[in-house]
């Protein structure tokens, strides 16, 4: 029985990942589960999956959640600095990093740190501070399985391989505004933009697709999770989703990995790799699957992923930057505070006025988010 801590059980990856535990109760235990501040969403987990301990991270719903759980043996905490410390629990056995954003990064290395499996799916991590993290993830043999699909999909293509990777292949979507013109795109609204075509995501994430930043951050995690550099990884729009990514090898072959937009496959995987457990999931229907298309991304158009490219040539604090000031204009988007096309050129003038650290600490990760963050917040007030 592996005991599991999901943090952001509330989330979209969360609350899927509780499902594969759901088919699995042999298996895996929900040992742990936290939430920003879907206290009513948690409470119900908490009372049908009996956690151990139960994390609310908004302080001020301590009291709702604590009253709501009182009645059974489940410790009950608040606060972003209980995160790390229940990841630390000598009986966890896998983490799960399901939350959105910068949040995710302490939470993370003190897991590592304790040396526990790390389900990643929280992609900001390695964005913002991937040399160090796999570092980290190095020294104290903590072994890191990506829960993006994407990800996940390449990881199995070089399941039982021993040769050398010639190249990446990133399928993309292209999100929701893939065919318009420049001038459709200044008129994009948030509702607009979160109609995602293929997959059900939260609302950060889904913004993060419609503008391909999403795909940006993957290509940088890409580099951390299998040491190759940025040219060596290629983004292909594939607006079917079928394709969830492929390798190219030394000889030319190429090993792609099909399925159904499914995310519970990924999560499944990640929690029982090496083994493949069988599921209730959809399947493929080869009979359906008749119009399979790839096209190059429009990097005029989705400046966004080129900015990631770059910031991943760079280096640095390049990286970090690029992910607080998306985190900034992504919010002021979805609250019409900003208009689409106007997200990639705050970034691009936040990365270039914000302090380049070319070796940071983990400290100076978070004196430069904040910084980018109020550089970020400047440049959409003026």
């Amino acid at each position: 029985m592996k005991k599991i801590a999901i943090l952001g059980s509330t989330g979209s990856i969360g609350t899927q990942a509780l499902q594969v535990i759901a088919e699995h109760p042999d298996l895996y235990e929900a040992y742990v589960l936290t939430a920003n501040s879907q206290a009513d969403l948690l409470i119900e987990q908490a009372r049908r999956f009996r956690p151990a301990q139960v994390v609310i991270a908004g302080e001020s719903l301590y009291g709702r959640v604590s009253e709501a759980l009182n009645d059974l043996p489940i410790q009950v905490y608040a606060g972003a600095d209980a995160l790390e410390q229940v990841v630390q629990n000598g009986e966890v056995d896998i983490v799960l990093t399901a939350l959105v954003g910068f949040a995710g990064l302490r939470p993370t290395v003190a897991a590592i740190r304790s040396h526990k499996q790390i389900a990643l799916a929280n992609k900001e991590t390695l964005v913002v501070a991937g040399e160090l993290v796999t570092q980290l993830a190095y020294e104290n043999h903590a072994a890191i399985l990506p829960v993006d699909s994407e990800h996940s999909a390449i990881f199995q293509c070089l399941m039982g391989e021993q040769s050398e990777i010639e190249k990446i292949i990133l399928t993309a979507s292209g999100g929701p505004f893939r065919k318009f013109t420049m001038d459709e795109l200044k008129t994009v609204t948030p509702a607009m933009a979160l109609k995602h075509p293929n997959w059900d995501m939260g609302a950060k994430i889904t913004i993060d697709s419609a503008t391909m930043m999403n795909k940006g951050f993957e290509v940088i995690e890409a580099k951390w999770l299998f040491g190759v550099e940025a040219a060596d990884i290629q983004v292909v729009v594939h607006p079917q989703s079928v394709v969830h990514s492929a390798v190219q090898y030394r000889d030319g072959a190429v090993k792609a990995q099909l399925g159904v937009p499914d995310m519970r496959v990924p999560i499944q995987l990640a929690f029982s790799y090496p083994q493949r457990l069988a599921s209730s999931f959809d399947r493929l229907d080869w009979y359906h699957m008749t119009d399979l298309t790839f096209e190059a991304p429009d990097l005029d158009k989705f400046r966004c992923l080129a900015l990631a490219f770059e910031a991943l040539q760079r280096g640095g604090t390049v990286p970090c930057v690029l992910n607080a000031a998306n985190e900034v204009v992504n919010l002021a988007f979805r609250q019409e505070r900003c208009s689409f096309l106007q997200m990639p050129e705050i970034i691009e003038q936040t990365i270039a006025s914000t302090t380049f650290i070319a070796n940071p600490s983990l400290d100076d990760y978070f004196a430069v988010d904040a910084e980018a963050r109020r550089r970020a917040l400047s440049l959409l007030n003026h």
